[in-house]
């Protein structure tokens, strides 16, 4: 009965070893998800959003790249950018375009003040436009 106890409390012992081993075990994390990297001689609309992101939320190169990626592939920064299907509009696809009449009378034909309003949408609805970029990345949309 001895060697039966003494027996057990060794498997006890070593099972305890193993859970305790196993909980200092960190698990594996996932890679954190690419950026796009930014243009590095960015102009016409693109060089306007590099300087108002910075100037109107602090944002800089390392959301730029996510920003450029996002809108490339919403309108290929055209100001005039129209989806006929949906009603979105301008460089951000503003669905109904005219919500970025709140930045301005000339929404439809300014990119600086389409720019304007869509950071302001990106930071209301996603914090930072990787944020943005990593939404639509797994949804399709922004």
């Amino acid at each position: 009965a001895a060697a039966a106890a003494q027996v057990a409390a060794e498997a006890q012992a070593a099972a305890a070893a193993a859970a305790a081993e196993a909980g200092n075990v960190a698990p594996a994390k996932s890679p954190a998800p690419s950026r796009p990297s930014a243009p590095t001689d960015p102009s016409g609309a693109q060089a306007i959003a590099r300087d108002l992101m910075l100037a109107q939320h602090g944002w800089g190169a390392d959301q730029f790249g996510c920003l450029v990626s996002l809108w490339a592939r919403e309108s290929g920064w055209n100001v005039n950018a129209y989806n006929s299907s949906s009603g979105a509009a301008g460089i951000p696809q503003a669905l109904p375009g005219s919500k970025m009449a709140s930045a301005g009378a000339d929404w439809q034909t300014n990119p600086a003040t389409q720019i304007s309003w869509g950071l302001g949408y990106i930071a209301g609805r996603y914090g930072t436009p990787c944020g943005a970029w990593d939404h639509s990345q797994s949804a399709g949309w922004y």
